[in-house]
């Protein structure tokens, strides 16, 4: 499999890097932390303006019919910037749409998707419960030409200014996702504090809330695991971004820092960590984008990769954020540093669209599968 980016590829990746360290630097991060608001409204129209939402959208509905690697090399610009907004949760719903809506959905949704004028949000986990389709609890049952869901949903990025939810929920005895306009009669949503302060997280409550049965995205539990890999795998590429930074930080902090007359980066012991953190960086992007590549090749592995792709960078992932904090020492753990950023967000990647139990678990019962059927 060939990893060297295209010259589209690279130049999407250098516009997005440009774009982010301009208009979203860290302190401009820092100062929208504590805002009412879920997105840099600024920010959002740029991105728009340069295509992000529709970076996956087929070219009819006003996308540029892209796949997954593109859309994981803007993840991880976003990861290295603790960059804000719902650029992945739209990209996520609009990919979901593009595959099983309606037709009537499609011609609604994805021209509005794909022009910034709104976004959307996927509605998945639950409280107390892990990333999986057995921990579906929320219902949907049919009446008449209508749907009507109930349910409690959370960890829902970026819900407040959302103007749709991606809804999965039990449906017939078995989970399916509706498309649910936020403003719905019945759809409460509120802001959740959590680790991560450079993103907006809410809880979704659905009280008896009605939406037309063809708002049901066809395709069953299968389509929905292969949207939840989708989600991982961007997740995944998230944090790469994060990793890189840390690293980075972590290598100009030691190279400076000075210590018994000489800059604590040459010592052995803090170069073979360095070291160590950039192995893990290495490999968490080539699992990354193997999967990215796997996903948009449709090949048979596509599920395993995905797989091993989380639970590599969950692991990985957690085990940079102690090294880079390691090396810092308490400098880092101080608010004042921007490490201390990255660490939150870290700690947040390591369990959005499931931790590395629930990864390995699957990979697991994924392997037992192939092994039984060769």
């Amino acid at each position: 499999m060939n990893f060297e980016l295209s010259e589209e590829q690279a130049m999407l990746r250098g516009a997005s890097r440009d774009l982010l360290s301009d208009r979203a630097p860290i302190a401009l991060v820092r100062a929208s932390m504590d805002g009412a608001e879920d997105i840099d409204p600024e920010l959002w129209r740029l991105t728009s303006d340069l295509g992000w939402p529709g970076l996956a959208l087929p070219e009819e509905y006003g996308g540029s019919g892209q796949g997954l690697v593109e859309l994981a090399l803007v993840a991880e610009e976003i990861g290295r910037a603790l960059g804000r907004g719902p650029f992945l949760p739209t990209a996520l719903v609009g990919r979901a749409i593009a595959y099983g809506g309606s037709e009537r959905l499609r011609g609604e949704v994805l021209p509005s998707l794909a022009a910034g004028d709104g976004w959307a949000t996927w509605a998945f986990a639950e409280p107390h419960a892990p990333w999986t389709l057995d921990e579906i609890h929320a219902t949907a049952r049919t009446d008449g030409d209508e749907a009507v869901l109930d349910g409690v949903k959370t960890v829902v990025q970026d819900a407040g200014g959302a103007r749709w939810l991606l809804v999965t929920a039990r449906h017939v005895g078995e989970p399916a996702s509706f498309l649910v306009d936020r403003a719905a009669r019945g759809v409460t949503v509120r802001r959740q504090r959590v680790l991560d302060a450079t993103r907006a997280f809410h809880e979704v409550r659905l009280d008896a809330v009605r939406v037309p049965l063809d708002a049901r995205l066809d395709g069953g539990p299968a389509d929905i695991q292969a949207l939840l890999d989708e989600a991982s795998v961007l997740r995944c590429a998230d944090a790469l971004g994060v990793m890189e930074r840390m690293l980075e930080l972590t290598v100009e902090h030691t190279t400076s820092r000075v210590q018994f007359g000489r800059p604590i980066g040459s010592f052995q012991a803090v170069k073979h960590a360095c070291a160590d953190m950039a192995l893990l960086v290495h490999g968490t992007r080539a699992a990354t984008y193997h999967a990215a590549m796997a996903a948009d090749a449709g090949t048979e592995d596509a599920a395993r990769a995905a797989c091993a792709a989380a639970s590599y960078a969950t692991a990985g992932t957690g085990e940079v954020a102690a090294r880079a904090l390691q090396l810092h020492g308490g400098i880092g753990f101080t608010w004042e540093h921007d490490l201390h950023l990255y660490l939150r967000r870290a700690r947040a990647d390591r369990v959005l669209h499931g931790d590395t139990a629930v990864h390995r678990d699957r990979l697991c019962t994924l392997l037992q599968r192939s092994s039984a059927s060769a």
